[in-house]
C-alpha cells in the first residue's frame, strides 16, 4: 500500500499547488444551485420537493468538469507509462488516482451541501438522508468516470467523447438518490435505495480499478 498513500499524497499536493482544481469544481457546484434559485419563481414548496435533484445534477456535473484530469497530466509527461510498468500494483495505483479526484471534487461538495440545502428549503429530516446518498453516490462518479477517461486518454478530442460514453451510467445513481430524499421527505423508510447505492459503490469499487488498468494499457500503446 506504499504505493497507494504515495500516489495519493502526490495528487493532493499537486492540486494544492493548483488551487484552479480544488476551486473550479465546488464553484461551478455552488452556482449551479444558486443560479437555479434566482432563475426561477418556483415557491419554497416546490424548492423543497426539487432540491435534492437539483444538489445531485450539480454534484453530476462538477464532478464531469474534473473527471478528464485524472489521468491526462500523467498521461501527457509519460509518469503514466513508468508507473504502469513498476512494481507496484497498477489497479492500486488507479484505485489511488481515483481516492484523490474524489478528495478533491467529491468531499468539498458534500461539505458544502448543508448550506445549499438550507438555501433551496430542503427539509431537515430529508438532509440526513440526502448526506448520506452524496457520501455513497459521489465516489461512483469518480469511478465510473475514470473508466470514460481511460477509454478517451488516447483519442484526439476525447473529452467531447466522454460526457456520452458516462453519463448514462450516471443515470442509476441519480435515480436511486434523488428517490431516497424524496422517501425520506414522506416520512417513510429508505433503506432499499440507500443498499442498492451501496451495493453499486462496492460493485463500482471491485470490479474499476481492474477495466481502467486494461482501458490505460490500450491508450498508452
Amino acid at each position: 500500500m506504499s504505493g497507494f498513500f504515495l500516489l495519493l499524497k502526490r495528487d493532493l499536493i499537486l492540486a494544492n499547488r493548483n488551487r484552479s482544481e480544488l476551486f473550479n469544481p465546488l464553484l461551478f457546484f455552488i452556482l449551479v444551485s444558486a443560479l437555479f434559485t434566482m432563475g426561477t419563481t418556483a415557491s419554497p414548496e416546490l424548492l423543497s420537493k426539487i432540491a435534492a435533484g437539483i444538489i445531485w445534477v450539480g454534484a453530476l456535473l462538477a464532478s464531469l468538469l474534473s473527471i478528464d484530469s485524472v489521468f491526462r497530466s500523467d498521461y501527457d509527461d509519460g509518469c503514466l507509462e513508468l508507473w504502469l510498468l513498476s512494481s507496484h500494483s497498477s489497479s492500486v495505483l488507479v484505485l489511488a488516482k481515483i481516492v484523490a479526484h474524489w478528495l478533491i471534487t467529491g468531499l468539498p461538495v458534500i461539505i458544502v451541501t448543508p448550506l445549499l440545502a438550507l438555501m433551496l428549503h430542503l427539509p431537515s429530516e430529508s438532509l440526513t438522508t440526502l448526506m448520506l446518498t452524496l457520501l455513497l453516490g459521489t465516489p461512483v462518479l469518480s469511478l465510473i468516470g475514470s473508466i470514460g477517461v481511460a477509454l478517451t486518454l488516447g483519442l484526439r478530442k476525447g473529452g467531447m467523447l466522454l460526457p456520452l460514453l458516462i453519463l448514462p451510467f450516471y443515470v442509476p445513481v441519480l435515480i436511486f438518490a434523488n428517490n431516497a430524499v424524496q422517501v425520506s421527505a414522506s416520512g417513510l423508510d429508505a433503506s432499499a435505495q440507500i443498499t442498492m447505492l451501496l451495493a453499486i459503490l462496492v460493485l463500482a469499487i471491485t470490479l474499476t480499478p481492474i477495466t481502467v488498468v486494461a482501458c490505460l494499457k490500450l491508450s498508452v500503446e
